[in-house]
């Protein structure tokens, strides 16, 4: 599949450095297993093979198990993943399909349950980069494999 537009040369553009940072400020906020699960999460929603090669290649970095992320498409299936983390995939599957059920308000009390009100508005805002980031790569047909960890 051929690119179209590669994001690479609009770095200094003040769009994505707003997006970068916000990637930036959300990650600062939760602990970075939650925040690669989130992202991969959504990222597998939204059908977006960059980002699910980019967020994998992160959470292994930072020490993720290869079994929780092979086993994260089917999270509710497993015992791999804490009530935390499931409150948190839960909100970020609604959040990333907003459109099918909204934000229920029993989820939100199971996620309320489970991160203090700042954790949940920076869950909230992970959801809302990542889906930011997972229509800007498919958009322009980012090329999957391409990504390096940074070291």
């Amino acid at each position: 599949m051929d690119g179209r537009v590669n994001i690479r040369e609009y770095l200094d553009s003040g769009m994505l450095k707003a997006l970068f940072a916000l990637s930036k400020e959300t990650a600062a906020e939760l602990e970075p297993s939650l925040f690669h699960l989130v992202e991969i999460r959504a990222s597998q929603l939204n059908g977006c093979a960059y980002c699910i090669d980019m967020h994998t290649k992160d959470a292994r970095a930072h020490g993720e198990s290869e079994q929780r992320i092979y086993a994260l498409n089917a999270w509710r299936e497993t015992s791999f993943f804490s009530d935390r983390e499931r409150a948190a995939l839960a909100w970020a599957e609604a959040l990333t399909a907003i459109a099918d059920e909204g934000a229920p308000d029993d989820l939100y009390e199971e996620v309320r349950a489970q991160l203090e009100e700042a954790e949940l508005v920076a869950l909230t805002f992970a959801v809302v980069t990542i889906n930011s980031w997972n229509r800007l790569a498919i958009a322009f047909r980012a090329e999957p494999g391409t990504y390096r960890v940074a070291a």
